[in-house]
């Protein structure tokens, strides 16, 4: 499955966030979306999974256009801020998200169950969500999303706030959905060699996407974090 946003634009608070982007998103493994702060990563991944409607423009699934309902259908988002709903378990909540989704109850409860285990919450099934630490309050949206039927996912600033122990994993099990899996984040430690494609969204415009080589190729530097710090202040045109 191919989605793509064509000439999308978007303005909020009368300031333009998304200026006439373009981007076919990959339609296999994992792919890096690389901007700063206020760049648009966010507004670009609501818009490509049905989240929120462009003022100008279009998204296409397999060449067509398709309604906000259909996109949801397809694709699944993980925002930056994940709820814990007020009197659910952490299954129950997983359940739910699932169901929202498009799965039936019986099939939504046997999704949540698997997703719970890729994330590895099992023994958090029946707490609260309100109860966890923030660590772990990232694996329960992690599972919420792979409980979507969906076919591609979308992950949004996944590894925000978390210490390192916490950061690497999460990244294992990024690493082990076996969906495609666009992740957004500014950090750019973050550029990992289990990403094979790397986008970067500056001003609302797309102004990179290639495989993770040719965007380290890009820097300058006698270490992989330098060429990749070079390579992102470059394509920013911070430098």
């Amino acid at each position: 499955m191919t989605v793509a946003l064509e000439d999308v634009s978007v303005r909020m608070a009368r300031r333009d966030v998304l200026e006439g982007l373009s981007w076919q998103l990959p339609s296999k493994g994992k792919t890096l979306l690389l901007g700063r702060n206020g760049a648009g990563k966010s507004t670009t991944l609501r818009v490509a999974s049905g989240l929120q409607a462009p003022r100008e423009g279009r998204v296409c699934v397999d060449g067509g256009p398709v309604s906000q309902k259909q996109l949801k259908a397809r694709v699944a988002m993980m925002p930056q801020d994940i709820c814990a709903l007020d009197g659910l378990t952490v299954r129950e909540q997983v359940a739910f998200a699932s169901w929202l989704g498009g799965s039936s109850e019986r099939e939504a409860r046997k999704l949540a169950d698997e997703a719970l285990k890729a994330a590895d919450l099992v023994s958090l099934a029946d707490r609260s969500p309100s109860a966890l630490s923030g660590g772990e309050l990232r694996r329960v949206g992690l599972a919420e999303v792979l409980a979507r039927p969906a076919d591609v996912l979308l992950l949004d600033e996944p590894t925000a706030g978390l210490d390192p122990a916490q950061r690497v994993r999460v990244r294992d099990l990024i690493l082990r959905i076996d969906r495609p899996v666009v992740v957004s984040t500014h950090q750019l430690d973050d550029v990992d060699v289990i990403f094979e494609e790397v986008a970067v969204i500056d001003g609302g415009k797309l102004v990179f996407q290639g495989d993770i080589d040719e965007f380290i190729a890009r820097g300058e530097g006698n270490s992989p974090y330098r060429r990749v710090e070079s390579a992102f202040l470059a394509l920013t045109g911070d430098v």
